[in-house]
C-alpha cells in the first residue's frame, strides 16, 4: 500500500483537526448557515467521492458498494447512483438494523431504489468481475470495533484484490484516536469530507488510510471563520517558524547547547544527538559525557565541544547554556541520576528524553521550562499504564503527560502528537516507516534542542523539530525507499529541511546525491 504522506499534495489537506462531535455539531451550523440541507451535503459528498473514484479507476467497469446503516451508508447510495448513472455496473451491498436509517440516508437510499437499484443482502456472494469496492460502512460515529456482519465485510474486502476507496474514513479505524480495535478497511485511497479528522493522522491511521483526500463540501468560508485546538502541522510551515537568518547574526545568537549524556557504551546516542543540533543550526554544543567517548566523539565531529561529565563541569555548563538537552544514552545508574538531579533544578529551557524519562517515572514532578520526548513504552510508564492504553488515545495520552509532568509533550511515533498546557494539541504529518531505526529519537533531540536555543518557544521547538525531523526523512525515504535508513542518514538532509528559503528556490532531488 502506497504511504499517502509521500503521494498527496499537503496543500489540499487543511492543518485544522475537528473531532467527530464538534464536526457533527459544525455541520449542522454551517448548513443552517449558508441554507442548505443535510442531504444536500450528502449529495456533494457522494459527487466528491464518485469522481475520486472515477478519476483514479477510470477502466473499471464494475463497482461493489458496502453500505452501512448510518450516513456513511447514505453517501454510498449516492455514489452508487452516481456510477450506474454513468453506465458502470453496481452491487450495493447493504447492512440492515432495527434502528431507523437518519433522514438523510432513507433520501439517498430511496433516490438509489428510485433510479432502479437493487439493495442486496450483506451476506450476499460477491461478483467475480469486481474491479472497485467502495467502503461506506462505517463513518466518523463509531467508537468500537466492528460487529458483524460488517467485520465480516471488511475482511472480505481487504482479502480481495480489488482498491478500495473509503468514504470519510477507513471503516473501523476511529475518527478521533486513529484506533483500531477490531477489523479495519484497508483503504487504497480515503477521501475525508467538511473537515479533518485527528483518527487520519495517528495511530494505525497510516497502515489504513492509503492516499488522503479532503473535499469541504463548499463550506471552505464558513470553515475558515472557526477555531479549533487541534493542529495539523508539515513541512510547508517549516518557514513560518524558521526565517532566513540576518546577515550579521554569530554564533552567540543561535543559542548554546548542552547535551548530557553517553553512559558506558551509548557513545553513538550523544554523538547523534550533538551533531543533529549542529545541523538544526545551534551557535554552540557542548557535549558532557563519559572520558572514554571524548576522543571518538571529536573525532566523527569536531565541531562539538565535548567534556568528562563532572560536579565541576557539569556546573559550568548549566550556567554556560541557553538550553539543556539531558537524556540520550544517560543511562539509570547513579552517574545519570547524579546529573539530572542536578539538571532539575535549572530554571533554563530544557528537554528530557530517554533515560531522563525513564529516572522521572520513578519521581515525578511538574515543571513548565521542559520538553518530555516518550516513545509510547516511556510514555506508558510515565504514566503507570501499558502501552496498549497509550496507544487506544494518543491524543489523550499526551494531555496526561502534560497534566500530570507539565510543559510541552512529544508523544512520539506513527502520527507524533505534541501537547501543551496552553496551544492545544498538534500531529505531525511528516515522517514514514524508515525512522522506525535505533538512534532517530537522539536526533530528534538535538533537533529540538536546537531550535530552543534559537529563541523558539518549547511548543514552536517541539513542533517544528518534530516536523524537521520527519521532513528530513521523507526526502531520504523519497529517493532511497524506507528500508535501510540510518538515523545518521538524516544529517545529510536536515541541513536543507531547516532552511525553507533555499529549499523550494535551489533544490532539485533529481540531480541530488547523498551529500551535505
Amino acid at each position: 500500500m502506497t504511504d499517502h504522506t509521500m503521494t498527496r499534495n499537503p496543500a489540499s489537506i487543511p492543518h485544522t483537526l475537528w473531532s467527530a462531535d464538534d464536526l457533527r455539531r459544525a455541520e449542522i451550523e454551517a448548513a443552517d448557515a449558508l441554507g442548505l440541507t443535510l442531504y444536500e451535503l450528502m449529495l456533494r459528498a457522494g459527487e466528491a467521492a464518485f469522481r475520486l473514484a472515477r478519476d483514479n479507476y477510470p477502466a473499471t467497469t464494475h463497482w461493489l458498494v458496502l453500505c452501512g446503516h448510518g450516513n456513511n451508508g447514505g453517501d454510498g447510495y449516492v455514489v452508487a447512483r452516481l456510477a450506474q448513472a454513468a453506465g458502470i455496473d453496481v452491487t450495493l451491498l447493504a447492512v440492515e438494523s432495527e434502528k431507523p436509517l437518519p433522514e438523510e440516508a432513507t433520501e439517498a437510499r430511496e433516490a438509489w431504489l428510485n433510479a432502479g437499484g437493487v439493495i442486496h443482502a450483506a451476506d450476499t456472494a460477491w461478483p467475480e468481475d469486481v474491479g472497485l469496492i467502495i467502503d461506506a460502512l462505517l463513518g466518523t460515529g463509531s467508537s468500537s470495533a466492528p460487529r458483524e456482519p460488517i467485520a465480516t465485510l471488511i475482511a472480505e474486502a481487504n482479502r480481495h484484490p480489488a482498491p478500495i476507496v473509503a468514504l470519510d474514513i477507513p471503516s473501523g479505524l476511529l475518527a478521533d484516536t486513529g484506533a483500531t480495535p477490531g477489523a479495519a478497511i484497508r483503504a487504497t485511497h480515503t477521501i475525508t469530507f467538511i473537515a479533518l479528522k485527528p483518527g487520519l493522522l495517528t495511530g494505525k491511521a497510516r497502515d489504513v488510510t492509503g492516499i488522503l483526500h479532503h473535499h469541504a463540501l463548499g463550506l471552505e468560508a464558513w470553515l475558515a471563520t472557526q477555531s479549533t485546538d487541534l493542529q495539523r502541522i508539515d513541512a510547508s510551515q517549516l518557514a513560518q517558524w524558521l526565517p532566513p537568518r540576518r546577515p550579521t547574526s554569530h554564533k552567540g545568537d543561535h543559542g548554546k547547547l548542552v547535551i548530557i549524556g553517553g553512559d558506558h557504551g551509548t557513545a553513538g546516542a550523544i554523538r547523534m544527538a550533538g551533531e543533529a543540533a549542529l545541523r538544526a543550526g545551534a551557535g554552540l554544543v557542548r557535549v558532557l559525557t563519559r572520558a572514554e567517548n571524548i576522543v571518538p566523539i571529536v573525532t566523527a565531529r569536531p565541531e562539538l565541544m565535548v567534556h568528562e561529565l563532572t560536579p565541576q563541569t557539569l556546573d559550568e555548563s548549566l550556567e554556560w547554556a541557553d538550553v539543556i538537552v539531558i537524556g540520550p544514552g544517560l543511562g539509570q545508574q547513579a552517574w545519570g541520576k547524579q546529573a539530572l538531579r542536578k539538571v532539575e533544578n535549572v530554571r533554563k529551557p530544557m528537554l528530557w528524553d530517554a533515560d531522563a524519562l525513564n529516572i522521572l517515572a520513578i519521581n515525578p514532578d511538574k515543571r513548565h521550562n521542559r520538553i518530555l520526548t516518550p516513545h509510547p513504552g516511556e510514555a506508558a510508564r510515565l504514566l503507570n499504564c501499558s502501552v496498549a492504553e497509550i496507544e487506544r488515545d494518543r491524543l489523550l495520552s499526551a494531555q496526561r503527560l502534560v497534566k500530570r509532568y507539565g510543559g510541552v509533550a512529544v508523544l512520539k511515533g506513527a502520527g507524533t502528537v505534541i501537547a501543551d498546557e496552553v496551544q492545544g494539541i498538534a500531529i505531525v504529518d511528516a515522517g514514514n516507516a524508515g525512522m522506525a531505526s535505533g538512534g532517530m529519537g537522539d536526533v530528534l533531540s538535538g533537533i529540538i534542542g536546537s531550535l530552543l536555543g534559537q529563541h523558539l518557544s518549547p511548543y514552536d521547538a517541539a513542533c517544528a523539530g518534530c516536523v524537521a525531523h520527519g521532513a528530513a526523512a521523507d526526502e531520504l525515504a523519497a529517493r532511497y525507499g524506507t528500508r535501510g535508513m540510518l538515523a545518521t542518514d538524516l544529517f545529510f538532509t536536515l541541513q536543507r529541511v531547516v532552511n525553507p528559503d533555499v529549499i523550494d528556490v535551489n533544490h532539485d532531488k533529481s540531480s541530488d546525491s547523498l551529500t551535505p
